[in-house]
């Protein structure tokens, strides 16, 4: 969140991820409380871009996943993800290490 607080990267999203994030935050063992759910996602409505994308027909392993790749995809944006297996071999999705990794130099970090 601190690159994106310094504007060193820009969040994409739309209805369905907030969505997502949404039901993944409320999940008990984050321990997160409605008030901080709530401060996280107008925060990525705040500083993010929202985002229409169509959807894909390419085939993913899990179709929850799809929202993620359309939005980076009409983006042209890095997908980050820590499910890496879940989406096709493609140069714009990285695990957060992969991306670290690879961008550290480039973003000063």
């Amino acid at each position: 969140m601190k690159l994106v607080s310094e504007g060193k990267l820009k969040l994409c999203y739309n209805s369905q991820i907030l969505s997502e994030y949404t039901e993944v935050l409320s999940r008990e063992k984050f321990n997160f409380s409605p008030e901080k759910q709530k401060t996280l996602i107008d925060k990525i409505v705040e500083i993010g871009i929202s985002v229409v994308s169509e959807s894909s027909d390419i085939p993913l392993t899990d179709e929850d996943d799809r929202v993620f790749y359309d939005v980076a995809k009409t983006c042209g944006a890095y997908l980050i993800t820590g499910n890496a297996k879940h989406y096709p071999d493609e140069p714009f999705i990285f695990s957060p290490a992969e991306f670290l990794k690879r961008t550290a130099q480039r973003l000063h970090l």
